[in-house]
């Protein structure tokens, strides 16, 4: 009896495994029927962000809580199945739901260690857990998360498991599925990585914060090592691809949400017009906006953009520092990142703080770690701040916060942050599709849309407006106006005694209207105003687009007193560009939803054809030759280092030089480009549209009409072409020079050499 009193032990043991069983087996059996249906996994349903495309197909923009792209099992690279299975769970193919080898090895683990303690979820569990249950780590959660991956297993093979588990897993960085992180992380597909960088995806899931390749690069590095040997230890990789891949790792991206073309404000202006069609379910349908926006085009616009700001901010010297941190008492790196923390690159504009200057060089510190010196021409912008004589809020000393950028050939120089805001636009004018939009300097800054929210004064931009309404009321290019002095009453102007003058403050007398656009004349425009009436051009200028109401109907109008944004503009300049009719400027081709179905479509009304005509072809056709005639002689003759003839537009400068334009086109394409100060104020003596507008409009042309052949200059039915005396305008039989008229209203048949009066001008419009 005594020989076997152990006996008694080891059943009391069976028997309390054998209740424990019971009471698990009792607890499942009332817990299995109320389990969650599987409806999400067998439909399932994930939030896939919204997502926005050019033209082209690339990816400008994408918004939504997850950052998500789903993919087929069969396009996911073997090896990072295979490190997947390594790290979270390697008899995956051989459980069925639950790994207890791994449960038994980690119990053993976690009671015989005081340490960090190991789990053992297998990826059918962390699905169950990632699809129902909470986050919470308690003995009823992690039953019913067996119970789960129970059940899950009965109904899905473990390709469907795997495939849920590589799209739905988070992975940091709002990451949700391998294909979203290895965009995030790297910029690439799957398929276009290698194992060191599927290792680095792979060890995310256990705990995405902490391994986080961005923000702890060291642990992170730890992390993709352990997968690395775990996938050797299971012969998935030789010794020699563990070795590679050790040392092939790649730098993970540092641009987080950057995307290769720069399109901020267009992308959210199509987010915000996807919401207000779709509601917040835009946010998490998966619907993919397919722009009209060309990826060449809008690079070339941002680049034109930001150096023409940046031209015009050297123009006007340096201000001084951004701020000033303290750097007193012991510095290190990780108090010199804090000083940076608060301050954000913008783009090529780098933040750094002074740690030594002196006039011949100065020492600083850039996020990241990087030390700089610069001497010679990298302080020459900022040469007068370096002298002790400067008072201390303007002086470039230690602790100084200030821009640094790359010269052209490479090197570092000291820069700032512009103050100056700037806008452009361009479209196709034959549709109105949107080919490029940079709304501001940067959108980091503010999201504050110059191109679609700005109201501005367009200056003299807005003369071929009053000169097209002319046209229809008699007068011909040919027509002479009186360049002279003038004077207005209050009465007159609606508001208080004017008195315009030229911008170069000279008259220079009678001339034809061709060579007043050219030279943009004041007086001549506000006598044509003054002959046709105010009212009748604020109703002409509504077939343009504007709103007649920024208008008002007095003669300050003819200097473009009104205001308008530069998409109206945009619009307006494409009714010269294509001939005469009305087109809206649109930007969403189409959408179309995650199953592949469009649902929204836009059909543009096409110029010549669907389009309503807004003018005269006729008129459409003299006004571009007479800005043609302002880009090859007149206030935008810069415009012909492009080398072209097809090119028409027109500058403009409001009073004071507060806002600055350029409005030009091709007959394929037309831009708009404008730069001023967000709370109002002189942008500099002699800052026009011509010296600040106009360069970022001709470093856009030349990319984007690169390789565009020139376009004939055709006229339409109805243009009479006829010879006149270049001093009268009068037709003459020979020795003049050709200019374009209306059928019905011909050139003068006065032969006349004598300087013709205002009178004769209000004749011509009479006819």
């Amino acid at each position: 009896m005594f020989a076997r009193w152990w006996a008694y032990p080891l059943m009391l043991v069976f028997f309390m495994a054998a209740a424990g069983s019971l009471v698990l087996g009792f607890a499942a059996v009332l817990l299995y029927p109320g389990l969650p249906t599987l409806e999400a996994l067998t439909d399932y349903q994930p939030k896939i962000p919204l997502r926005i495309y050019s033209i082209e197909g690339q990816l400008i923009g994408e918004f939504g809580e997850e950052r998500r792209a789903v993919v087929a099992l069969a396009t996911v690279p073997k090896s990072l199945i295979d490190a997947i299975v390594a790290a979270e769970d390697e008899r995956f193919f051989r459980h069925r739901g639950v790994d207890y080898v791994g449960v038994a090895r980690a119990a053993l683990s976690n009671f015989s260690s005081g340490g960090a303690r190991q789990g053992a979820s297998t990826i059918t569990m962390q699905v169950a857990r990632n699809f129902f249950l909470s986050k919470e780590k308690t003995l009823g959660r992690k039953f019913n998360e067996m119970l789960l991956a129970f059940k899950i297993e009965a109904m899905l093979t473990k390709q469907q498991i795997l495939e849920l588990y590589i799209n739905q897993i988070y992975l940091g960085q709002r990451a949700y599925g391998f294909a979203a992180a290895a965009q995030i992380y790297y910029g690439k597909s799957l398929s276009e990585l290698g194992v060191a960088e599927h290792a680095m995806l792979a060890g995310l899931p256990k705990a995405p914060s902490r391994f986080n390749p961005v923000a702890n690069p060291a642990r992170a590095k730890l992390r993709q090592q352990y997968v690395l040997r775990r996938m050797r230890e299971l012969n998935m990789i030789t010794p020699e691809q563990q070795a590679s891949a050790d040392h092939d790792l790649k730098p993970v991206r540092q641009a987080l949400n950057e995307f290769t073309v720069r399109a901020n404000y267009f992308a959210e202006m199509i987010r915000a017009q996807m919401v207000e069609r779709f509601g917040e379910e835009a946010y998490t349908r998966g619907y993919s906006v397919h722009t009209t926006l060309r990826a060449e085009h809008q690079q070339a616009a941002y680049a034109a953009l930001r150096k023409g700001v940046m031209d015009y901010d050297q123009r006007h010297g340096y201000r001084g520092p951004e701020t000033y941190v303290d750097l007193s008492g012991e510095i290190n790196d990780e108090r010199l990142e804090d000083a940076l923390q608060e301050v954000v690159d913008s783009d090529e504009l780098h933040a750094a703080v002074v740690l030594e200057a002196s006039p011949q060089k100065v020492k600083l510190y850039r996020a990241g770690g990087e030390r700089i010196t610069i001497g010679g021409e990298g302080l020459k912008f900022v040469a007068r701040m370096l002298n002790d004589q400067v008072a201390p809020n303007q002086r470039v000393r230690r602790g100084a916060v200030v821009r640094l950028i790359r010269d052209s050939k490479g090197q570092w120089q000291i820069a700032q942050l512009p103050q100056v805001e700037a806008a452009f636009v361009s479209a196709d004018p034959r549709t109105g599709a949107i080919r490029a939009l940079v709304g501001g300097f940067d959108f980091n800054r503010s999201q504050f849309n110059h191109v679609t929210q700005a109201l501005r004064q367009a200056g003299s931009s807005f003369k071929p407006f009053i000169y097209s309404a002319s046209l229809e009321k008699g007068f011909t290019a040919a027509s002479v106006i009186n360049d002279a002095p003038l004077t207005f009453s209050a009465s007159q102007t609606g508001s208080e005694s004017w008195e315009p003058k030229n911008f170069d403050g000279k008259f220079e007398g009678p001339m034809r209207m061709r060579t007043a656009l050219a030279k943009s004349k004041n007086l001549v425009s506000v006598r044509i105003l003054q002959s046709i009436t105010p009212q009748y051009a604020q109703d002409y200028i509504g077939r343009f687009g504007f709103d007649p109401k920024m208008h008002p109907p007095y003669l300050t109008m003819a200097l473009g007193a009104g205001n308008v944004t530069p998409l109206q503009m945009l619009g307006a300049y494409s009714i010269f560009a294509n001939g005469g009719y009305k087109v809206t400027p649109y930007f969403i081709d189409r959408v179309v939803d995650n199953k592949g179905r469009v649902v929204m479509a836009t059909e543009p009304q096409v110029a010549g054809d669907s389009a309503e005509p807004a003018i005269d072809p006729r008129n459409a056709f003299i006004m571009s030759s007479l800005m043609r005639d302002v880009v090859r002689m007149g206030t935008a003759a810069r415009a012909m280092r492009l080398n072209r003839n097809d090119l028409a537009g027109k500058t403009g400068t409001t009073n004071d030089f507060i806002d600055a334009w350029f409005c030009g086109f091709q007959p394929n394409l037309v831009a708009v480009a404008w730069m001023g100060y967000d709370q109002p104020k002189t942008l500099g003596r002699n800052e026009t549209g011509g010296s600040a507008a106009l360069p970022i409009w001709i470093d856009y042309m030349s990319v984007a009409l690169r390789n565009v052949p020139e376009e004939p200059f055709v006229p339409p039915s109805g243009i009479a072409v006829m010879q006149i005396n270049p001093n009268t305008g009068v037709h003459v039989t020979s020795g003049g020079i050709s200019e374009y008229f209306y059928q019905e209203f011909p050139a003068t048949e006065l032969d006349s050499e004598a300087s013709p009066s205002e009178e004769k001008a209000a004749t011509t419009e009479k006819r």
